[in-house]
């Protein structure tokens, strides 16, 4: 991502960052807010940034098992390196669009081969999603006090989330295992989108669809050439997102409350993130301080809810933003890395499996 797209997007996170904190704040006391904050237990909050370092460490660790797989022997903290970029990029980035992209130009100039970083990347993505998909439908279904509680507007959100992230999912699941379908149908609707004017370059459109069909033809020859890849992926996907949506537990702890157990937690903020995952907003800056208001009220009270969405967004967003601006420094600064590649794998012929 170029300086001036940086600076842009933390310009436009910061402005969501002051705005969303105007409205939230505008009606608490200074100094209520404050002696509510010093009753927690700075344990429990450094337990929290521990189990963000736990939830990159799982994204690195499926890295390197995709990597190893298509012939590279990349060690784990250069991994490590790379699921810290992609946070910190993805965070300062509408839609989370440009983590991606910035992961796999520092894996290709560490010497893994673009395709390659593609594919990992890809199967990350489809993973993450049917994991998230699972987790906050089974929230959503066992959860009948968390569907009273989202009202409305999260109700609608959530809707919104699921069904884009849904589409999504299934559009990707079918380039994978059903590639004749998934060609037949996007030709279809690129052909409409030329007829009625919103793709004015149809050959370019039918190239970029045809390099994408090859990319998911090589995760699919991955995964059929590794069937033991896909369930480790996902147990770690399940993991890492657990990790990450016990953090609200973990500041529940802090401030001494106790009566609610840890699956609550668990699938109430998987319910919000997937209500405010597909929203074009750096970090889903305003939703997700909201979502969490409207969800978690319940649970911590009207007088703590406020305190609680600060620190649990503090450690799972905001501090974890800086550590990952850092650690992405330190990325770039080490200049290029040797290449840790075996013999040039072609994505179309993964290696055995193992």
């Amino acid at each position: 991502m170029s300086r001036r797209k940086q600076i842009l997007g933390l310009a436009l996170l910061v402005g969501l960052m002051a705005l969303t904190g105007f409205l939230l704040l505008r009606d608490q006391p200074v100094a209520t807010l404050l002696e509510t904050l010093s009753r927690i237990h700075p344990g429990y909050v450094l337990a929290g940034l521990g189990l963000m370092v736990l939830y990159e460490g799982c994204e690195a660790m499926s890295t390197r098992l995709i990597l190893g797989r298509l012939g590279y022997n990349v060690p784990y903290r250069r991994c490590l390196g790379y699921s810290f970029v992609g946070f910190y990029v993805s965070s300062i980035t509408p839609s989370s669009s440009g983590g991606q992209p910035a992961q796999i130009y520092y894996m290709a100039r560490d010497g893994i081969a673009a395709a390659h970083g593609t594919l990992n990347m890809l199967l990350l993505a489809v993973c993450y999603q049917v994991t998230l998909l699972l987790y906050a439908g089974t929230a959503w279904l066992a959860l009948p006090g968390l569907r009273a509680a989202m009202g409305l507007g999260m109700g609608a959100l959530l809707l919104l989330g699921g069904g884009v992230l849904t589409v999504l999912t299934a559009g990707m699941l079918c380039f994978l295992f059903l590639p004749g379908l998934a060609r037949r149908l996007a030709e279809g609707v690129l052909n409409l989108l030329s007829r009625v004017g919103l793709i004015r370059d149809r050959a370019g459109a039918g190239e970029k669809l045809a390099r994408q069909m090859a990319e998911y033809a090589a995760g699919a020859a991955c995964l059929r050439a590794n069937p033991g890849l896909l369930p480790k992926l996902l147990g770690l996907t399940a993991l890492q997102l657990s990790v990450q949506f016990a953090v609200p537990y973990l500041v529940y702890c802090a401030f001494g409350l106790e009566g609610y157990a840890l699956p609550l937690f668990l699938g109430t903020q998987a319910v919000v993130t997937l209500a405010v995952c597909s929203l074009p907003l750096p970090g889903s800056v305003g939703p997700a301080e909201g979502g969490f208001l409207t969800a978690f009220t319940p649970l911590f009270g009207a007088a703590l809810a406020t305190p609680a969405m600060l620190v649990s967004r503090g450690i799972s967003f905001y501090a974890f933003l800086l550590v990952s601006a850092c650690v992405t420094l330190a990325v770039h600064l080490r200049g290029r890395g040797r290449a840790h590649a075996a013999p040039f794998l072609s994505p179309a012929r993964p290696v055995p499996s193992r």
